[in-house]
Parts: structure tokens; sequence; C-alpha cells
């Protein structure tokens, strides 16, 4: 079996391509740097650090690389040939993977017509779909009814801790021993892909809501309570007792959205909220709080991980979660200079006040009793200037 995996960063090599070469795969990378496609042409292995409470070293064997800017022809002739394409690129370089995706699908309708199927890891909801969009753009509409008959576009949600690193072997990685990786099935054509510790799920939604409303939850709270107490990482904020408390407390309260939405069996989601507090306190993980924190507006959407959870368990409960307040009010004291985001949410806040700030950005109506919380909190809150 043939695996193409765009994208031979950290992700792609310690979390995508390492599953795939466990699964039996011959993974070929493709991507643009040039030092690293290079290695992994010279090599056929990388090495993959596990980083739990004892170090467990792991070797992928199999692999090969190539260039997508300078041997693309190659690359369509992978694809063709293949037997699973995915992606880890991030998801604003998926539309420049399009067009040479799309070259590969037209010189294997020419040779062969066996399903081939397609995942997009990445960091988004619908990635996949996404990707499909793209391609399609450089498909006839004959060449898209192929597709729609021989080629699976799967969605997916993938999870895993693959902190910044500097190694000194360039093809290292350091990962958690934590992973997830729900793959939707509903796109299947002919047989399941085989994907060793990937689990194929009828709807993905509620998988991808539950790592939105705890892990990704998780670590906006440490993130933005620990900047307030000059914290350098998400580890150190962690061992902080008052601001653990306080993570604890709001995922217990998203984890009773997730638990009352898509009936999770709650002691179960007890000890996957345990297990995503261990992950964020392991120390030999160390996440960057400016890192986690930045984008301050983004996070603050109406459908993101601190205000989606908030109003439906508002709307569920008729409740504060005043755990998710505190994490909503302390993003709004989030003012770190080097952060365009910051510095726009900082001079709405000035200019306009908390009330404004939430309309705008969070999508709250102005009588919305999470306002009023949310403004005392702040209120409450500051820096620490030591």
């Amino acid at each position: 079996m043939r695996a193409v995996h765009f994208g031979a960063g950290n992700i792609g090599r310690g979390f995508i391509g390492s599953l795939l070469a466990a699964s039996g795969y011959d993974v070929v990378f493709v991507d643009v740097n040039e030092q690293i496609v290079r290695l992994l042409k010279e090599r056929g292995e990388y090495r993959v650090i596990v980083a739990g409470e004892q170090q467990e070293e792991q070797w992928v064997r199999g692999v090969s690389a190539l260039n997508s800017q300078t041997e693309r022809e190659a690359v369509i002739e992978a694809i063709a040939d293949a037997d699973l394409v995915t992606t880890a690129v991030g998801p604003p370089i998926l539309p420049a993977i399009a067009p040479v995706v799309a070259a590969g699908l037209q010189r294997r309708f020419a040779i062969q017509q066996k399903p081939l199927h397609v995942i997009a890891c990445e960091n988004m909801i619908a990635g996949t779909e996404a990707l499909k969009t793209h391609v399609f753009e450089h498909l006839s509409a004959d060449e898209q009814r192929l597709a729609n008959q021989s080629v699976g576009f799967l969605n997916c949600a993938v999870d895993r801790i693959v902190p910044n690193q500097t190694n000194d072997d360039p093809l290292a990685v350091t990962v958690e021993p934590f992973f997830e990786w729900a793959i939707e099935a509903r796109n299947v054509i002919g047989a399941v892909p085989p994907i060793q510790g990937a689990h194929f799920v009828a709807d993905l939604g509620p998988y991808i809501e539950r790592k939105l409303f705890t892990v990704n939850t998780g670590h906006a709270l440490a993130a933005y309570l620990g900047y307030l107490r000059n914290y350098e990482t998400v580890q150190e904020a962690m061992n902080d007792e008052d601001i653990r408390w306080n993570v604890e407390q709001a995922l217990s309260e998203s984890g009773a959205v997730l638990v009352k939405k898509h009936g999770w069996d709650a002691n179960e989601h007890r000890a996957y909220i345990d297990t995503t507090i261990g992950r964020f306190m392991n120390p030999s993980l160390s996440d960057d709080i400016i890192r986690v924190a930045r984008s301050p507006i983004r996070k603050l959407g109406p459908n993101d991980r601190l205000v989606a959870p908030a109003t439906q368990y508002y709307a569920l409960f008729e409740r504060v979660p005043f755990g998710l307040v505190k994490g909503i009010a302390a993003l709004l004291r989030f003012d770190d200079a080097s952060d365009a985001e910051a510095a726009a949410l900082q001079q709405t806040l000035k200019q306009r006040g908390v009330e404004e700030a939430l309309w705008q950005y969070a999508g709250l109506d102005r009588g919305h009793p999470l306002i009023a919380a949310v403004k005392e909190e702040y209120g409450r809150m500051e820096k620490n200037k030591s």
C-alpha cells in the first residue's frame, strides 16, 4: 500500500506519517522544505520521541519524500498510484496543493479506477470537504463525476500535542503519548482504509465538539490565566493550583454541555477531562503561553472554544458558567504587543467597552446575562506587573 502525505513538518512526521507507516503503508512525504525532503530521501527513516513519564523512542521506516516545487511530475505519478492521500499542511495551504492533487487524480483516471481516499488532517472543521472544493475547481465536469465515483473525501478530527521544538537531528520529532484520529466513514468508497490507531465514526460532529470544548477550551483557560500571572508555559500555569482549579471548573461546565447534547457517558467524559488536564501538565512538553493565547479575536468567536460552550451551557441549564466566564474575561485582558489581534481587541475595549466588544466579536446580544458576568470578572482582573 502507498500513502502520499502532504506536509513533512512535526505533525506530519510525528503523528500522521508515523501511524500510516505503522499501518503498513509506504509513505511518500510531499513538502517544500528542501532539507527535510533530502534527508528523508537519503535515510528513509526517522525517530519519533514519545514524551511520557518515561521517554520512548520509535523508528519510522520505509518512508521517502518528494519536493512539490521541483518534482511536481513525480508527485502526480505518486498520487496516481496511491491508496491514500493525507495532508497536514495548515488550512491556508490547502488551496496551494489542490492543483497538484487534481493533476494526480486526472492521471489516475486515465490508468485505473480503484478507490482512493483523501483525508485532510487539519485543525479545522470539514477540512477535507474544503480540500475537495479546491480540487474540484481544477477538474472538468466529467472528471468531477469520476472523482465522486472513485475518490472518497473523508473529514476527520485530529488531536495530538506536538510542541514547537528544535532538535539536533532535523528529522527527529517529539510528541505526547496521547493521540486521537477520528475519521468520518460516510464517504468511504469500498473498504475502509486500514489505519492503525484511527477510529471511523458515523458522525464526526460530536468528536469535533468534544475536542474543541475540552482540549481547546482548557488550553485557552490555562494560557489566558497564566498570562495574567506572567507564566511562560502552559505547564507552569497548570502547576498553579488556582489556575488548575479554574480550568477544571470550566471543563466541568463544557463537559456538562457535551454530556447533555451528545449523550456521552458522564464518567467516561470525566476521564477524558482528567486525561486532558494530565496532558497540559506533561513536564516533557513545553507549550508557550503566548503561542497558545495568540489570535484572541478568533478565539472569542461565537462558535469557538469559550463563548460557544458558555452560551450553550446557559441555554441548557439557565445558569451562568462562571469558570468559562473567567476564561472569557482573561482573554479580554490578553494584551501582548506582538499580537495584532490582541492590539485590535484592546483598542476596541478602550474605545467601546466590554459590552460592545462581546457584541462585536462574540455575537452576544447586549442583554445576555453572560455579558454582565464577564464584565464583572473583567473588572476584578489585572495583569501581574511584577
